[in-house]
């Protein structure tokens, strides 16, 4: 297989942005996640692309941080910790655009979404996981604290002690009670995951974009705001979406008693 940090495709405005580090179970290598954020950024203002699949090659998905690559750091003359925290602000904005970039953004979780692998996957708007899939939180193991967004994504997903526990005990659960738990959506046999979250991704990405943005927006400004807020916020964004060529359609389509034929615009 290729031997570059992540693969990328584009078709029938579905992007599939996979990590390709089957060898490493796909952890989170500098040059992964330059790729990955430069990546995600330009697709981010392709009018060509609807809608993001996020997937691993191999066996995981993403095992996280690069465990084997921070003993070699170990054994070196260390930046300064301001210097480090900026590098991983930086390498954040992986998480950071997957949750707030205007396109909807899917987890195909084809295995092990561990640590950083797990926020990663959490920070997609949609999460649909291979039967074989497990989840974990993992830095209880390597005495680190949660970086990701997995505090925020978890402690929303789940409620503030499960989060707790989830993070404390580092116990490795599979795709049913991770759906249980509300981590994922749904939960798909192993040799129909990609067919499968192709097909969601298709449909997404050939529906009505504007409303799919403002949607996606106002669900993560309801995670921290008053009802008050998101009253005026909705008054302003449906009103936006009904000045679409979507919505003209929608409205014809209906009345026609027709599927809509949705541009985009």
């Amino acid at each position: 297989m290729n031997n570059q940090p992540i693969l990328t495709h584009v078709e029938n405005k579905v992007a599939t942005l996979t990590f390709n580090r089957p060898d490493k179970l796909n952890a989170l290598s500098s040059d992964l996640l330059t790729q990955s954020i430069d990546t995600l950024k330009r697709w981010s203002r392709d009018s060509e692309v609807g809608a993001i699949i996020v997937t691993g090659a191999g066996r995981a998905f993403c095992a996280g941080g690069d465990v084997s690559n921070m003993a070699r750091q170990n054994d070196e003359a260390p930046p300064s910790l301001e210097q480090q925290i900026d590098g991983l602000r930086e390498a954040q904005e992986l998480s950071w655009l997957l949750y707030n970039m205007p396109k909807p953004t899917i987890a195909a979780v084809n295995g092990h979404a561990m640590g950083a692998g797990l926020g990663v996957c959490l920070s997609c708007d949609l999460r649909i996981a291979s039967e074989t899939a497990k989840f974990g939180t993992a830095y209880a193991k390597v005495g680190f604290g949660g970086d990701f967004g997995t505090t925020w994504l978890l402690a929303r997903s789940v409620g503030a002690a499960k989060a707790k526990e989830l993070f404390f005990l580092s116990e490795i659960i599979d795709a049913t009670e991770a759906h249980r738990l509300g981590l994922i959506n749904r939960v798909i046999a192993a040799d129909q995951l990609m067919t499968q979250v192709s097909e969601i991704a298709t449909r997404i990405a050939h529906g009505p974009l504007v409303s799919y943005r403002y949607m996606k927006a106002n669900v993560n400004q309801a995670m921290s705001s008053d009802f008050r807020t998101l009253l005026d916020r909705e008054a302003e964004t449906h009103l936006r979406c009904g000045q679409t060529e979507d919505h003209k359609e929608g409205v014809k389509a209906f009345m026609e008693k027709r599927q809509p034929n949705f541009s985009g615009r």
